[in-house]
């Protein structure tokens, strides 16, 4: 007996429910659904972009030898103040040296090569080949032993200004090829300039222009704040971290900031495309930065569009696509539209 009153209360019910949701969808409007309308008119955005990153100078430089050899020394570590024209680092000369007596030794006999051919030329008894061979092979060892002089002056390294050993990447014993970088050095003299570097996603990089303006804090000093202009945009990604990096050029005023020093900044932004500003309320299914509304032209028949978004503040939407070519979008009644339903403009 129980059991049949629960079931008679269960059929009760979903009768109940059935006949509730029908007499909602009677109460829907199927044709000429009453909306009402907001004009669409474009305008430019304006964002804030907030980034960090690190304090670096506007120069740097990969040290390196003009050949390969054996790294003799590395007499500076990461982080020292180095002056212009200190030694930095050296390779092991012996194989250099060497070099240098060959060419000087061949140098040598290539003079008296060339002595003799000339006295047997002026007395008839070389040719003009003969001698002319001998000049050529005389110019040829000069050539080699000014090449291995030049090879054995830069087989040390010296500081091309003031600055910071960034990176220290040789070590003492190691093989190095030639041309591959031993330190890193951040100049840090007289008229170089002081930068933020930073890493920004592929939306931000479009919108950012070179020469926007930015203000800076520093952790080390969180109440002073700087000045400073969006300076360079890479024109690719960061392989490791597939941001885009971009520098902005700061104005340290008087103080003496430290490489490395991390900082924050933010910067105006004024995009260059079109955007509106749109209601929230009149947003359908949003996906993420996707969303759906309602729009009309000839305030008669309403059309499903896909927009994306751009910000939501305040109630508002910043719609960056989807809306340009539409004269007004639907912002009450939108529930019971479908794709090309009749509408009736409300006030």
């Amino acid at each position: 007996m129980k059991q049949i009153i629960t079931t008679l209360t269960s059929i009760i019910l979903l009768a109940s429910c059935h006949s509730s949701a029908e007499q909602k969808k009677k109460n829907i409007p199927t044709d000429n659904v009453p909306v009402k309308l907001m004009e669409l008119n474009a305008g430019s955005s304006s964002n804030t972009i907030q980034l960090s990153g690190l304090l670096s100078t506007e120069n740097q430089s990969e040290l390196g030898f003009k050949i390969g050899g054996i790294i003799e020394s590395v007499k500076v570590k990461e982080g020292d103040f180095v002056k212009k024209g200190s030694l930095l680092a050296t390779l092991q000369l012996t194989e250099i040296n060497t070099q240098v007596q060959q060419a000087k030794l061949g140098l040598e006999k290539a003079e008296r090569d060339f002595q003799r051919a000339e006295h047997l030329y002026h007395d008839s008894v070389a040719t003009l080949e003969h001698f002319q061979n001998a000049k050529t092979a005389l110019e040829v060892s000069k050539q080699q032993f000014a090449n291995a002089n030049f090879n054995k002056q830069y087989a040390s390294i010296y500081a091309p200004a003031d600055g910071i050993v960034a990176k220290k990447l040789g070590s003492e014993g190691e093989i190095i090829a030639p041309g591959s970088p031993v330190l890193l050095l951040t100049e840090t003299g007289a008229g170089n300039r002081w930068i933020l570097k930073a890493g920004v996603s592929d939306r931000h990089w479009a919108a950012l222009k070179i020469g926007d303006k930015a203000t800076i804090n520093l952790d080390a000093t969180p109440t002073l704040t700087l000045e400073g202009v969006v300076s360079k945009k890479a024109p690719f990604a960061d392989p490791v971290s597939g941001t885009f990096p971009i520098e902005i050029l700061v104005n340290i005023q008087k103080i003496q900031p430290a490489i490395g020093m991390f900082a924050k900044a933010s910067i105006q932004v004024t995009a260059k495309n079109s955007s509106y500003q749109i209601p929230y309320s009149a947003l359908l299914e949003a996906n993420g930065m996707e969303a759906s509304v309602f729009v009309t032209n000839d305030m008669k028949t309403a059309q499903r569009v896909t927009i994306k978004l751009e910000s939501i503040k305040d109630n508002f939407a910043q719609v960056s696509e989807g809306l340009a070519g539409y004269k007004y979008l639907i912002v009450s009644g939108s529930p019971y539209l479908t794709d090309n339903s009749k509408i009736t403009v409300t006030q």
